[in-house]
């Protein structure tokens, strides 16, 4: 309750500020970067004291729960580079080549540049990035709507049940920070860094190919419009042709390589065969999804199924909100990867963390109350987030 009743006082102080409603209203005009960052700090750091407590009273640390699971992959590549392979008490083999190689080696930088050890500097890797992936939100959202707007999404996306994956030694803050500023790059028609962007993203994880499709696609589209208009400048036209081919090189060099290492065109999807984690068009999330309906507990079917249509509708709710094409593009990648992918299904949440475009229609209904409601209502996500998030981690699986 203590930790509750400060959740709620600490997130609905940075959003309102002290003092009367005016006041706040000038605080957010003057800065909403840095009230949008203060909020997204506070929220995260609620989360992160609500584990610690919850942890410690299991008798559990909280620091080992942030850095186990793929941190412990993440871990073993930057200390001794690709390689290692484990055999499975099933009989499946699980090679470290499944794990894209931007956030180890930056891992592998700052230890050595801080001389911390890798899972240490993969924490401060995640707190810096999700600091910044928080700023690029912002960016997006004041970008397209408002700076209300920008910062009701950036507590929203702080506030998410699974954001306690934000301050893990995870990659999802790195590449959420990469997605969103190539996304605000796109959308300020500055090519090469979108480009530039997309590029890395496509060595952060595999879902780096909506950042890639999302630049792409557009600079196809305004290619083509400004083809049909009456003037084409050169220079962003060439910026344009630099980003398309630019952003699939990440992740198409990653591929290569491991076909390169492995002996085979198809390696990495070898790899990720033995992960039982591949493109199956939705299958085994389908069998998954029965099997929970046909079993002893089936409301939890029910529940997946309910998240799966409000996870289309909203994918809907943005088309006919008309936001910008990257960003439709973007989500609508990211969407169709979590839902036909298959391997682990309770990881699915997490895999859908980047894809804060979906939160802009709630972002803009909320910045379009009083901001009392508002604050009120991201104070209580912000409770709930932190007592679940910890809940998750301390539960019996990975996330």
């Amino acid at each position: 309750m203590h930790l509750g009743g400060f959740a709620a006082m600490s997130t609905q102080a940075l959003l309102t500020l002290p003092g009367r409603r005016s006041s706040a209203r000038a605080a957010l005009t003057a800065s909403p970067v840095a009230l949008a960052l203060s909020a997204f700090v506070a929220v995260r750091l609620v989360a992160l004291g609500t584990l610690v407590a919850l942890a410690g009273r299991r008798g559990e640390s909280g620091y080992r729960v942030l850095v186990k699971w793929d941190a412990q992959w993440y871990r073993g590549i930057a200390e001794n580079g690709y390689g290692f392979t484990r055999l499975h008490e099933d009989g499946r083999l699980l090679s470290d080549y499944a794990f894209f190689p931007l956030f180890p080696f930056v891992e592998r930088w700052v230890g050595r540049a801080t001389g911390l050890v890798p899972v240490d500097a993969g924490l401060l890797v995640s707190l810096v990035c999700s600091v910044a992936a928080a700023w690029g939100i912002y960016a997006v959202a004041a970008h397209v709507y408002s700076p209300r707007v920008g910062v009701t999404a950036t507590v929203l996306w702080a506030a998410l049940p699974v954001g306690v994956v934000q301050w893990m030694a995870y990659s999802e803050s790195l590449f959420t920070a990469l997605a969103a500023w190539s996304l605000h790059a796109v959308l300020t028609r500055r090519w090469l860094l979108a480009g530039a962007l997309a590029c890395c993203a496509g060595l952060t994880r595999p879902t780096g190919v909506a950042v890639v499709a999302a630049v792409v696609v557009a600079a196809a589209v305004e290619h083509r419009s400004r083809a049909r208009g009456p003037s084409s400048g050169a220079p962003n036209g060439l910026g344009r042709v630099a980003a398309t081919l630019l952003a699939p090189l990440g992740a198409l060099g990653y591929l290569v390589w491991v076909g390169l290492r492995v002996g085979d065109p198809t390696g990495y999807f070898d790899v990720t065969g033995g992960w039982n984690n591949g493109l199956d068009g939705g299958v085994a999330f389908a069998a998954w999804t029965g099997e929970l309906l046909g079993g002893p507990a089936p409301l939890s079917g029910l529940l997946v199924l309910a998240g799966v249509v409000a996870l289309v509708g909203v994918l809907c709710l943005t088309v006919r909100q008309r936001q910008p094409l990257p960003l439709l593009v973007f989500c609508a990648v990211l969407v169709t990867l979590a839902l036909t992918t298959s391997g682990y299904f309770g990881s699915k949440p997490r895999y859908l963390l980047p894809a804060f475009p979906l939160l802009l229609p709630l972002a803009r209904w909320m910045a379009s109350r009083h901001l009392w409601l508002s604050s009120t209502l991201l104070a209580v996500l912000a409770v709930v987030s932190a007592v679940y998030g910890a809940g998750w981690l301390l539960g019996p699986g990975p996330p």
